[in-house]
Parts: structure tokens; sequence; C-alpha cells
């Protein structure tokens, strides 16, 4: 349903966003070409290019894009939190794609490989130089087979998915551009926008509560750090007859049914 067609652009862009909290990465390109293909480009490290230790006949670039559970993310030392699929986003997000491109920039070196269905169709292949750019780029096309043949984004959806990763980790900025046709009927959506929030939590709380009756100028809002884990929470109050409301996330994550992060800010 369109729910799990917007859900491959979350695991992708969940780990454009890994490397960001990594602090390897700033900026994320998130670009709607068309109805149906989607361009998610990071600025970090790039993906390993070389040979994979377990399997030594293939690139760790077309491992971590067919196999389950060989991302990064699995193995526990590459990010110290993460969100997605644990190991499982990347090689899925192919498998239901009819076309993915994987480029990454490493070590000044331009590299691509090509999909389909999940299966590769190239070998993982230099195809220039990069002297001055690294990260991931992403581009896929969800394969009508599975998601049906009127399977197209919605340029609104992605839009607020974006800024909300933008709002979760201040630190990042991620410029949204959409081919303006798909815009033809949407006032609210614009066709680019970089999306950088230095307030955090605190700047998505304003936003929310602009139109709204409020007791304080100002959420209170707090970054914490303990046991080299980090807790940010925002909060404000509204006035009577205002409808309180509360969301929670984890590694930039939404956490719609709760959780014990939610358990304990709500008990305090």
């Amino acid at each position: 349903d369109e729910r799990a067609l917007h859900h491959l652009a979350a695991e992708i862009l969940d780990n454009a966003m890994d490397e960001a909290v990594a602090g390897h990465a700033n900026r994320i390109d998130f670009i709607l070409e068309s109805a149906n293909t989607l361009t998610i480009r990071d600025n970090g490290r790039g993906m390993p290019t070389g040979k994979h230790p377990k399997f030594p006949e293939k690139s760790a670039v077309e491992v971590i894009m067919t196999t389950l559970h060989a991302g990064g993310k699995f193995s526990g030392k590459s990010y110290a939190t993460s969100g997605g699929l644990h190991g499982v986003g990347a090689s899925v997000v192919n498998a239901l794609s009819s076309t993915l491109t994987v480029k990454i920039a490493r070590e000044k070196v331009l590299y691509q490989q090509e999909f389909s269905r999940g299966i590769p169709i190239t070998m993982l292949k230099e195809i220039g130089t990069a002297p001055n750019r690294r990260g991931t780029t992403v581009t896929f096309t969800p394969d009508t087979e599975i998601f049906g043949e009127n399977a197209k984004f919605q340029a609104t959806t992605l839009y607020y998915m974006a800024r909300s990763k933008a709002y979760l980790f201040a630190g990042v900025e991620i410029r949204w551009q959409c081919d303006p046709a798909l815009l033809a009927n949407n006032e609210t959506t614009p066709a680019s926008a970089s999306l950088h929030f230095p307030g955090g939590l605190a700047d998505a709380l304003n936003d929310v509560t602009k139109d709204k009756g409020l007791v304080i100028a100002t959420p209170f809002a707090e970054l914490v750090e303990l046991d080299g884990q980090k807790f940010e929470w925002a909060i404000t109050w509204l006035d009577a007859g205002e409808d309180e409301f509360f969301s929670s996330f984890c590694n930039t994550v939404p956490t719609p049914s709760g959780g014990t992060h939610e358990t304990g800010f709500r008990q305090a």
C-alpha cells in the first residue's frame, strides 16, 4: 500500500541519517525526480567498496545491497546508534525496486553499480574521479509488480518526512528538491527547500504550536548525554482548552507505540 511504498524512502533516508548522527555527514539531498523515482544522497564516508571479508568474490557494496544482515549496523561496530531495519533496509528496498543504482564517492574515486529487483545488472565499477566529493547516492524506482501500476510517491508525504528528520537532528541539512510538475495543485509543499533547524526539537515544537495558545513563549528544551547515549526533549504548556499531544522518537525514527524512553519521560 502507499504507506509501505513510502517506507522504502524512509529506509534509505535512515541510512543517510545514520551517517550524520555518527558524525560523518552533515548534508543529505532528497530529490523526487518523478512520481516514481527518488534519489537520496549523503556526504558521508561512502559505502565500503573493497572485497567483503565473508564473500571475497563480491564487493562489500554488492553484499550490503543484496544480502540480509550484511550492513554496518548489524555488526554493532559501525554505528553507536542507528535507525531503520538493522542490516535489512537497503537490501529489501533493492529487492522491491525494478531499478536501483548506487553511486559511491570514496577515496577520490567514483563507483557505480546497478540492480533490478535485487539482482546485480552490473559489477561495481569505477566510472570516474571524485576529488572533491564523498558519500553515497541511491536512486530507485519501486517495482510496480509489487506496489501496483499506479504506485506513485506523494511529494507532501516525502517533504514532511525530510523535514521531521531535519528537526530530529539539528546538525544535518536536508536539501529537498521535487519536480514542480508534481506540485500542480499543492500550495504548501515547496519545489525546493533547505531544511536545517539549529534548535532541533525546540524548533519542531515551535512550528507545531505556532497557531496554539501557550502558557510560555519559549519551550523548555534540553540535550542530555548519559552513559554514551544522548537524550533530547522539548516541552511546552498549552492554554486551557487546547488538546495536548506527545510524540516520541528513537534514533530519529518515530515510535508511535512508545517504549521505555517515553514511559520514563512521562513518569518523570
